[in-house]
């Protein structure tokens, strides 16, 4: 007797995973420094690098001289300044606090409040280091207060909730501030960022050789910024699924 079997469909493989989780405004983020990065590095001389950070790294001086005595840098160089870095090791290490804290904001926020929160996170970051060291001629470059306005952020929504399940960090409710100062996990970082960033203040170096100067006082501007404002930036997070297949849930 002849057996007839069904015909076998064929089952198609999932789509393979992309080799980079990370929302498109952090990828392009992280494109641009490395290319300005790229540039500096492989193709300005001495004298070139001197005009590129004297014209878009922030100089506290700027705003006490007049403006007759100046070019029209200083409207630019407190958002330009969070693109440049000194060195490789000052970018990698920026380049990975910006993909761990990054990730969860710009999922939550989108791209064009992204954009805004980076653009004001750097002023703010400017505004504060210009505050303490007013009239100095020091020059300040880095993503390092973007990427503190970023952790002050997620200080607000991306940490695990306590008793409760965890899901996706992007889709956490948002604390308010006296609720994030409840919660264990948030309060155990914050006090960790700022002894942190107190030890680099009186010269205690937390990484690398501690030759250059770290501008610890643009960290606590960006901090500060993205953790009293993060409520104008957000908006309200999409219902929760109940298997994700990504997280970007922050362990501390």
């Amino acid at each position: 007797m002849n057996e007839q079997s069904e015909p076998q469909t064929a089952i198609e493989p999932p789509p393979p995973s992309p080799i980079f989780n990370l929302p498109g405004p952090v990828l392009a983020a992280l494109a641009l420094l490395g290319l300005i990065y790229a540039v500096q590095s492989l193709l300005l001389s001495g004298s070139g690098l001197d005009w590129l950070f004297f014209n878009f790294g922030f100089i506290p001086l700027r705003y006490i001289t007049p403006l007759s005595e100046q070019g029209p840098q200083l409207f630019w160089t407190p958002i330009t300044y969070s693109l440049l870095h000194g060195s490789i090791e000052h970018i990698v290490f920026n380049g990975l606090w910006l993909m761990a804290f990054g990730t969860p904001v710009a999922r939550r926020i989108g791209t064009l409040r992204f954009i805004v929160f980076w653009v004001l996170s750097a002023t703010a970051s400017a505004a504060f280091h210009a505050a303490l060291n007013w009239g100095g001629a020091t020059l300040l470059i880095g993503a390092s207060g973007v990427v503190s306005g970023l952790m002050g952020a997620a200080c607000r929504f991306a940490f695990p909730p306590e008793q409760r399940m965890s899901g996706p960090a992007h889709l956490n409710p948002r604390l308010s501030m006296l609720g994030a100062f409840r919660s264990r996990t948030v309060v155990a970082f914050i006090l960790f960022w700022f002894v942190g960033n107190l030890l680099i203040a009186v010269g205690v170096p937390l990484i690398g050789d501690g030759s250059q100067a770290i501008a610890w006082d643009a960290h606590i501007g960006g901090f500060v910024f993205g953790f009293v404002l993060f409520g104008f930036f957000d908006r309200e997070p999409p219902e929760q699924p109940l298997i994700s297949e990504t997280s970007d849930i922050l362990q501390s």
